[in-house]
């Protein structure tokens, strides 16, 4: 297990030093391509790690780990004068925390290099020699441009922003800040109740997972939306970068989850049922059984 994970943090350092190399070298100015023209060489290493060793799942971290680079990039490059330090440290650290957290979700339920995302497979079974095609396109870059844009309320909140620290970035700290932990908490009961011994269809309905179906991918979305509230607070004017949180929370929504729906029905008979009692995404309290 030690080898798998070793191999993982080769291809992550390999892929940081790609990026600072392109990033030092292109033939841009802004911040935001310089970062950006890193990213997407960071995502090539990785993705030639998946293909030398045959899982695209060399990339699965890669969401969690990119933005606070990115972030403390367009810190250090910061190009106001008088950008409130209290939010840039609030950003960050939360940042930070949602990455950690996040990537140590996903190292303790993968189990070596032999483990690869099952939607992966599918689409291995369903493009056959054309996989590794879809594989690059599809679950290295998509992905990296959809974080990217996620990030780019980071740049305001931390390069260019000017607005004093008010209302707003308390509001944006609750959003960040509760989003992370609903994410916590879910993804802490849907591990234990794998851990229990439950019937092979069995179905997690209890704590978060009685009031959605999909808490984590809520509590997810809410985050990109905490962030995009604090580049609201600092420039107004950058008010755009919503177009992150708002294509993420659109993948999540009408790509990711309807695979996973369709997976849960024809694995598990009584998740129709639950379907029609929990909603899909946001929590709400769960419905009374009918006497």
């Amino acid at each position: 297990m030690w080898k798998a994970f070793g191999a993982i943090a080769i291809a992550y350092v390999v892929a940081f030093w790609v990026a600072v190399v392109v990033g030092s070298n292109v033939p841009y100015e802004h911040p935001i391509a310089v970062a950006f023209a890193a990213d997407v060489a960071a995502t090539l290493a990785i993705f030639t790690f998946s293909f030398l060793f045959k899982n695209s799942s060399f990339y699965d971290a890669y969401w969690s780990v990119a933005p606070l680079p990115i972030g403390v990039y367009w810190m250090a490059r910061a190009e106001s004068i008088g950008i409130d330090p209290t939010r840039q440290q609030l950003v960050l650290v939360l940042v930070a925390a949602w990455g950690a957290r996040l990537t140590w979700n996903w190292a303790r339920g993968w189990t070596g290099l032999e483990h690869e995302d099952w939607r992966y497979r599918m689409l291995a079974e369903r493009t056959g020699p054309f996989y590794w095609a879809v594989s690059l396109g599809g679950i290295h870059m998509l992905p990296t441009l959809w974080v990217f844009l996620g990030c780019l309320p980071l740049y305001p909140a931390l390069s260019v922003g000017v607005a004093p620290l008010g209302w707003l970035d308390a509001v944006a700290f609750l959003v960040t800040a509760g989003a992370i932990a609903i994410e916590a908490s879910a993804d802490k009961q849907l591990l234990r109740f794998r851990r229990e011994e439950h019937p092979a269809d069995a179905l997690l309905d209890t704590g978060w997972w009685s009031w959605s179906r999909h808490p984590n991918y809520f509590g997810e979305m809410l985050f990109w939306w905490g962030l995009f509230l604090f580049g609201l607070a600092a420039a107004p004017g950058w008010w755009w970068t919503g177009i992150g949180a708002l294509s993420i929370t659109l993948m999540f929504r009408f790509v990711s989850l309807p695979m996973i729906e369709t997976r849960m029905l024809e694995r598990r008979p009584a998740f129709a049922a639950y379907q029609s009692r929990v909603p899909i995404v946001i929590p709400r309290p769960p419905r009374r059984e009918p006497d």
